[in-house]
């Protein structure tokens, strides 16, 4: 099988992990923060291009702009981000404290990874279907036969069969992840 096409796949395991780092699982993470984009000086930008991000217990993040006239706007860019968090401004950090989840909240947190590994399994099988395309497209160009066809097949399945488990293991761990209290 083609090295590109091995690199799909990789990419969408690559942006299956992406997503479930963002999950929130009840403890400090300043990838949190990573997709909040703030208005500064004309431009949506980073939190992180414009001010430091810390995590000083396990239960608060702090973040403490350059620039303190970018307070306000830090504050505006995580209410409007639906992260569910409320952040808290003292004039020089702006605070952010993440509270404990509860059972119920966990076993939600589970069903979005449930969905979020089922979206990755379709990247896999849209990827599937393009490649497969693409050999119908050369047996009918006559740049490979039947015999050929059949080969790549057995081995585009065990390349899927590899990733899906791949994506079931992450699945798992960051199912076990978040229901760890």
């Amino acid at each position: 099988m083609k090295q590109e096409n091995i690199q799909k796949f990789e990419k969408a395991i690559e942006h299956f992990k992406h997503e479930l780092v963002g999950l929130r699982i009840g403890r400090d993470s300043t990838s949190l923060l990573d997709s909040v984009m703030v208005d500064s000086y004309g431009q949506k930008v980073p939190i992180s291009h414009i001010a430091s991000i810390n995590i000083p217990d396990s239960r608060t993040i702090t973040i403490q702009p350059w620039d303190k006239g970018n307070m306000a706007t830090i504050e505006k860019a995580i209410l409007a981000s639906n992260i569910g968090l409320n952040p808290v401004n003292d004039g020089v950090l702006v605070r952010l404290s993440i509270p404990p989840m509860t059972e119920e909240r966990r076993k939600e947190m589970v069903k979005v990874a449930g969905h979020l590994s089922e979206q990755a399994r379709i990247s896999v099988r849209n990827v599937r279907e393009e490649i497969l395309k693409e050999m119908k497209s050369s047996e009918e160009n006559g740049e490979m036969t039947k015999d050929d066809i059949e080969q790549e097949k057995k081995d585009l399945q065990e390349n899927i069969d590899n990733f899906n488990s791949v994506i079931k293991e992450i699945a798992s761990v960051k199912e076990k992840e978040i229901l760890t209290i």
